[in-house]
């Protein structure tokens, strides 16, 4: 429909398997299985439940009469209601005992974490693929000089390879992130209207055990190891804000990569890729613009401010629950995820293109070293037996002459021909451009990269092997 507001995230940027997740049809399709466990957990427990009244649920599991549910909320004004009585219709003979005990909650709250877990495992896998990309980058790209920059000034040389690493290690970051939260993931379990259990209590005739028996068999029949001990109604919207940080700090991640190759391509040292037919600028033909990367920061910026909405909802929560969470969370949550899952396409993307220009490379850094190696060719002079304050000072003067050069006259920089013509130095311009190769002055960086790739990366990758790496497309 092209006159109803559509959200972008939807329709340009998320995977139609992260759309599903918080689709109505995965929530209403939990609300039924979280209704079965809690109603086999009751017979298990003795309650008055039979195993014929669960088999009439579980053959209506998915088949969600929609319409009758739309029709009754109409009348009721209460979505959960309105599917308890969907159900009923579908199974007469369970209809006595859908949602015995519970409150809205039960559905509404463990449905969201449901959902909320299986995205952040689909973040995971995502996060992998990432990695997968940029560490076959890095490793093809480590012994290749470039020219590092400090407050966006030239400073002293890394590799192409050791900057990729530095991109992997928030990545890894990330998903140390992710690993944690899904390694404390538990649901809100069955805590009746206050949190108290009260009506359990009543169910099962006072026994306490039976009451937190049914907490533990719901979770397990759900896949969960345990529930939380104690809550309101709901679960605490700190585990909302939890869930949200964790997106953010993907975000700041991918932000910081795409500003990175921004600025690379600005450079023209870096490009991300470009389509054969892509148009860079409807005024401009010539334009290669980095669209993707932008819109990574743009996206990023977006899911940043976001987590922002958990932790005030989850900070002005009253007592045992208020319901100003509701329309929030109905919006907060589940666009962070399809932004991020976005982001994370628009990452592997444009790591799996990534062009790099050697030329260019190497001639910004012969703009640059002969600056740098300054002090490597003033040592060897004094132990041709120089004078250090001497060439320190004739060092100093043919730098600032060859810089007004560079900047003032746009010419190249002839640094190493005037200290080769100084006979105060000694030594031939053959011999200075030997001093000047890049790779001398790299340090560590392929080494490191290296030990990276192997010690660090390789075997989360192996821990990791088993996930898909199929193509990612992007819509626009």
């Amino acid at each position: 429909m092209k006159d109803t507001y559509e959200s972008p995230l939807s329709a340009r940027y998320a995977d139609k398997e992260m759309k599903y997740l918080f689709s109505p049809d995965k929530k209403f399709r939990t609300w039924r299985r979280l209704w079965i466990a809690l109603a086999e957990s009751e017979m298990e427990l003795g309650l008055p439940v039979t195993k014929e009244q669960i088999d009439e649920m579980k053959a209506h599991q998915d088949d969600i009469n929609y319409e009758v549910a739309e029709a009754r909320e109409k009348e009721v004004r209460h979505d959960v209601m309105s599917h308890v009585y969907a159900f009923g219709v579908q199974c007469p003979k369970a209809e006595p005992i859908i949602h015995l005990g519970a409150t809205s909650c039960y559905v509404g709250d463990n449905t969201d974490i449901i959902i909320m877990t299986e995205a952040l495992k689909i973040v995971e896998e995502k996060l992998v693929n990432v990695l997968r990309v940029l560490s076959k980058f890095a490793r093809g790209q480590k012994d290749q000089p470039t020219l590092a920059f400090t407050h966006f000034q030239p400073a002293q040389p890394t590799t192409v390879g050791k900057r990729a690493t530095l991109w992997m290690q928030d990545l890894l970051m990330d998903l140390e992130d992710v690993q944690y939260q899904l390694s404390k993931a538990k649901l809100l379990g069955s805590k009746g209207t206050t949190g108290t259990q009260a009506s359990f209590l009543e169910l099962f005739d006072g026994d306490h055990e039976k009451v937190k028996a049914l907490d533990k068999k719901i979770a397990e029949k759900m896949g969960y190891a345990g529930v939380f001990p104690v809550s309101g109604q709901t679960y605490s919207r700190k585990l909302d804000s939890q869930v949200l940080n964790v997106l953010s700090g993907i975000a700041q991640s991918a932000a910081k990569f795409s500003n990175d190759i921004r600025l690379l391509q600005h450079l023209k040292e870096v490009e991300e890729p470009f389509e054969k037919n892509q148009i860079g600028s409807s005024a401009m033909a010539y334009k290669r613009n980095p669209m993707r990367s932008e819109r990574i920061a743009s996206l990023s910026r977006y899911v940043i401010a976001d987590a922002l909405n958990p932790a005030m909802t989850a900070s002005t929560q009253w007592f045992e629950r208020t319901l100003d969470d509701s329309a929030n969370k109905r919006i907060s949550v589940p666009e962070a995820f399809l932004a991020v899952d976005g982001i994370l396409n628009l990452y592997r993307n444009v790591a799996d293109g990534l062009v790099v220009y050697p030329k260019v490379i190497t001639q910004h850094l012969s703009r640059e070293l002969p600056f740098m190696a300054t002090e490597n060719i003033m040592m060897d002079a004094v132990k041709r037996g120089g004078d250090r304050q001497q060439l320190h000072e004739r060092i100093r003067q043919h730098s600032m002459a060859a810089s007004k050069v560079v900047k003032e006259e746009g010419g190249e920089n002839d640094l190493l021909q005037r200290i080769a013509g100084d006979p105060l130095f000694g030594v031939t311009l053959e011999e200075l451009k030997e001093v000047v190769k890049p790779e001398k002055y790299v340090g560590r960086a392929p080494q490191q990269t290296v030990e990276f790739l192997e010690e660090t990366v390789a075997p989360v990758l192996t821990k990791y092997s088993g996930v898909s790496d199929d193509a990612v497309s992007i819509n626009v």
